[in-house]
């Protein structure tokens, strides 16, 4: 997988590809993550990428003719590649879509702007497609660069020890992750569950499914509600998931039963109180 990335900071880019996991899997030929400083193809003294955009307004645009240049050095030597535009007009990333650059392309150019945004003229000539981090905005392109680089890159083959790596996490089969626990057993009294300490893995990889379940149903009912159950093909797989929904419903009936005791254990206390200045005989009366 190649990787270029148009900037105004390479540097920064520079600093969190070159190391830990992307920067072993470059060393080790990988992958390959290159930053482009987009000032390096300016034609004049001042390196002037931007510049006040026509119609008036607040901010500055960045011109096409940087841009473009900067791009087409890079397809010239690297060849072309799917030209990705970072922007919160664009389709919201998520690990489907990276797993389809993944699957689809073996080189990416993505695109960083700045300001108030990038000349239109340069989307509608060079750019394949849009990609949002979501509904925010954030001051430049290179963090939702660098979030796109490496959730495609740590799927690249020899990237992570194994496939497994990626495949158990969240996202990846429309479920959230199962919790995790390390040494010690014991921490400010709370206890690994005992299930993991079993040494079946049989029960232990059927509790991280039925946790799986329970947190996607709980903190992503929207999720679990495009999850095809029809893809359990075993009795063993959908009697997981019967027993997820039936202990995530014991669950929640049994803390709404303790919010309600609470909240008659306050109000009881509240009926019997001695109203300052009262008498004590006069509010038991009452």
């Amino acid at each position: 997988m190649n990787i270029d990335i148009l900037t105004l900071f390479p540097d920064a880019v520079e600093a969190y590809t070159g190391v830990s996991i992307l920067g072993r899997a470059q060393q080790r030929g990988y992958i390959t993550i290159r930053a482009h400083q987009i000032r390096q193809f300016t034609t004049n003294k001042q390196m002037q990428v931007d510049d006040y955009p026509y119609g008036g307004g607040r901010g500055a645009i960045m011109q096409a003719d940087p841009l473009y240049r900067c791009w087409e050095h890079v397809v010239n030597t690297y060849g072309p590649g799917r030209t990705i535009f970072l922007s919160p007009c664009g389709r919201t990333f998520t690990q489907s879509v990276a797993r389809e650059l993944r699957e689809q392309y073996d080189h990416l150019i993505l695109v960083c702007g700045h300001y108030e945004g990038i000349d239109q003229r340069f989307i509608d000539t060079c750019v394949d497609e849009e990609i949002s981090m979501g509904d925010f905005v954030l001051t430049g392109g290179e963090l939702p660069a660098m979030a796109v680089a490496d959730a495609v890159c740590r799927m690249v083959p020899g990237v992570l020890p194994d496939a497994e790596c990626f495949e158990e996490e969240s996202h990846w089969n429309g479920l959230l992750e199962y919790p995790q626990y390390s040494r010690p057993a014991v921490w400010h009294d709370r206890a690994v569950p005992e299930i993991l300490l079993s040494g079946d893995h049989g029960k232990v990889a059927a509790w991280r499914k039925k946790e799986s379940y329970k947190r996607t149903m709980t903190r992503r009912p929207d999720m679990f509600a495009k999850f095809d159950e029809s893809q359990l093909t075993t009795k063993a797989e959908r009697k997981i998931l019967a027993e997820a929904k039936a202990e995530l419903a014991a669950e929640q009936a049994a803390r709404e039963a303790a919010i309600q005791a609470e909240a008659a254990a306050a109000d009881s206390a509240q009926d019997t109180a001695i109203i300052p200045g009262q008498p004590e005989a006069a509010a038991r009366a009452e």
